[in-house]
C-alpha cells in the first residue's frame, strides 16, 4: 500500500513536470484565455514550489516528533588509553593499559506525562496549518495570474483604441487640410489637427509602453509570452448578497483555516510544557565487550537500568517555558481574530469594487453610445459649415475618454469578480476545475508520518519521490 502512495506521488510529480516544461518561455505554447493563463501559473509558479516544500519539512516534524516515542539505539566504539600511577607502601607502580570497547546502547522513553505525544499532535495540527497556508499562496498566484491576463488585455485594447484614434485624427487632418485648400477653415484650424495628430500619436506610443510592461508581468506570473489574447473572461459564479459571500468565507477561507489550526497546535505545546514539570521514566541497557591491547584479556559486559527523573529546580527554565507557551498561544489567539476580521473587510471590500464596476460599466457603455452618435453629428455638421475643426476634435476627444473608460470598466468588473472568489478562499485549481494535475499534500505526508528507518522499504519509496523532485 506504501509502495502504491509512493507511485502515486512519483507519478503525479512526473505529471507536474511534463506540464511545466511544455509551458516554460520560449516553447510553441501561447496562453489565449484566462484558463490557460491560470494553467501556466499553477505549473510553472516558483511561490508554489516554495511552499509545497515547506509544507514536506512540517511533514517530517511529525515523524522526528513521533521518533521521541521510539527506542534509541547507537553502536559505541571506543578506544581509550590509561595513566595511572600508583605508590604502595613505598612502592610505585605505573600501569598504562590500552583498551578497545564495541557495544550496544539502547534507550527507551517509558512515561513523560504524555509530553512527546503531545508534541506529535502538535506537529500534525501544524502540518493542517501549512496546507492551508499553501492553499492561500495558490489563490494569489492565480489572482496574480488573472491580474496579469487582464491587464494585457486591457492595454491590448487600450493600443487599439489609440491606433484608431491615430487614424481618426489622420483623416480629420486631411479633411482640414482640403477644406483650408478651398478656404472653409483657417491655418488655425489645420493647425489644431496636426496638434491633435501629434498627441494622439504620443498617447499610442505610451500605450505601446503600457502594453510592454504588462507584458513582462504577466511572463513573471504565468511563465510564457501571452499570445493572441481571446477577450474579456466569462464571469464566475458569485454570491447573491454580501452576507452569504462574508459567511462562506468565514467557513472556506484558508488563511482562517490555518490560524485556527495554528491555535491548537500552540494550546498543545502549552500542555507539552506543563507535562515537562512532571516526572520520566526511562529504560536504558548497553551491552559490549571489552579486550586489553597488552594481553588476550576481555570483558563481555551487559547492563539495564530503569531511570525515573523528576525535575526540582532548573534555574526557572521549565516555568518559563510554560509561560512563553502561553504567551504565543495568546498572540495565535489574537491572530485569528484579525485575520477573521481583515477576511470580512476583504469580502466587502470584493463586493462592492464589483458592484461599483458593473455599474460603472453600464453607464460608460451608455457614454459611448451617445458620444458616438454626437462625434457622427458634429463631423457631419463641420462638412456643412454649422460647426469648427475645434468642435469636432473636442467631440473626439470625448468619445475617446468614453470608450477608453469602457474598456477600463470591463476590466475593472473582471478583475473584483475575481477577487471576490479570492476573498471567498475558492480561487483555487481544484475549484476551477482547471486541466493540472492537482497537487495533492497527503501523499509525501503518508510516506513519512510513521518515521520510516533509513533502510525501509518506505524510506525507498521515499528516495524516489525525492528524486522525482530533483531533490535527492
Amino acid at each position: 500500500m506504501r509502495g502504491k502512495t509512493a507511485g502515486k506521488l512519483v507519478k503525479a510529480l512526473a505529471v507536474t513536470a511534463a506540464i511545466a516544461l511544455s509551458t516554460v518561455p520560449g516553447r510553441a505554447v501561447w496562453a489565449d484565455n484566462l484558463t490557460d493563463a491560470f494553467i501556466g501559473a499553477y505549473n510553472t509558479s516558483g511561490l508554489l514550489e516554495q511552499n509545497r516544500a515547506l509544507l514536506r519539512a512540517a511533514d517530517e516534524d511529525v515523524a522526528i516528533a513521533l521518533s521521541a516515542l521510539r527506542p534509541i539505539i547507537n553502536w559505541t566504539v571506543q578506544v581509550s588509553q590509561d595513566y595511572t600511577r600508583t605508590r604502595t607502601s613505598g612502592v610505585r607502580t605505573n600501569t598504562d593499559p590500552s583498551r578497545f570497547f564495541s557495544g550496544l546502547t539502547l534507550s527507551q522513553l517509558l512515561y513523560d506525562g504524555g509530553a512527546s505525544v503531545l508534541g506529535k499532535q502538535s506537529a500534525q495540527e501544524t502540518v493542517l496549518s501549512t496546507r492551508q497556508s499553501l492553499i492561500d499562496i495558490e489563490q494569489q498566484v492565480l489572482f496574480r495570474a488573472a491580474t496579469a491576463y487582464l491587464s494585457v488585455l486591457l492595454q491590448e485594447e487600450t493600443v487599439q483604441i489609440r491606433q484608431n484614434n491615430v487614424d481618426l485624427s489622420s483623416e480629420e487632418l486631411r479633411a482640414s487640410n482640403d477644406r483650408f485648400e478651398v478656404g472653409e477653415v483657417t491655418r488655425t484650424d489645420v493647425a489644431l489637427s496636426e496638434a491633435q495628430l501629434a498627441s494622439s500619436r504620443a498617447d499610442l506610443a505610451d500605450a505601446k509602453g503600457d502594453l510592454s510592461t504588462a507584458q513582462a508581468e504577466y511572463v513573471n506570473a504565468v511563465g510564457k509570452l501571452p499570445g493572441r489574447t481571446a477577450g474579456q473572461p466569462g464571469l464566475p459564479n458569485l454570491p447573491r448578497s454580501q452576507s452569504e459571500a462574508i459567511s462562506l468565507a468565514q467557513r472556506n477561507h484558508p488563511a482562517i483555516l490555518s490560524a485556527q489550526h495554528q491555535v491548537r497546535a500552540l494550546d498543545l505545546i502549552v500542555q507539552q510544557q506543563r507535562a515537562n514539570l512532571g516526572p520520566n521514566v526511562s529504560l536504558n541497557a548497553d551491552a559490549g565487550v571489552t579486550q586489553r591491547y597488552d594481553n588476550d584479556d576481555y570483558i563481555n559486559d551487559a547492563t539495564v537500568s530503569l531511570n525515573f527523573n523528576q525535575p526540582i529546580y532548573a534555574g526557572g527554565r521549565l516555568a518559563a517555558n510554560v509561560r512563553r507557551a502561553m504567551a504565543t498561544r495568546d498572540s495565535s489567539r489574537a491572530n485569528l481574530l484579525n485575520v477573521q476580521k481583515n477576511i470580512t473587510q476583504g469580502v466587502t471590500d470584493a463586493f462592492v469594487r464589483f458592484q461599483t464596476a458593473t455599474a460603472s460599466l453600464t453607464a460608460s457603455t451608455e457614454r459611448v453610445r451617445a458620444s458616438q452618435v454626437a462625434f457622427d453629428g458634429i463631423r457631419e455638421e463641420a462638412t456643412l459649415g454649422a460647426r469648427t475643426t475645434l468642435d469636432v476634435l473636442t467631440a473626439q476627444q470625448d468619445l475617446l475618454d468614453a470608450q477608453l473608460a469602457e474598456v477600463a470598466s470591463r476590466t475593472e468588473r473582471s478583475l473584483a469578480a475575481y477577487q471576490l472568489l479570492q476573498a471567498q478562499g475558492l480561487l483555487t485549481a481544484e475549484r476551477l476545475g482547471l486541466a493540472v494535475q492537482i497537487y495533492d499534500p497527503t501523499l509525501y505526508y503518508n510516506l513519512v508520518k510513521k518515521a520510516p528507518a533509513q533502510v525501509s522499504k518506505q524510506s525507498k519509496d521515499l528516495d524516489r519521490v525525492l528524486k522525482a523532485l530533483r531533490r535527492d
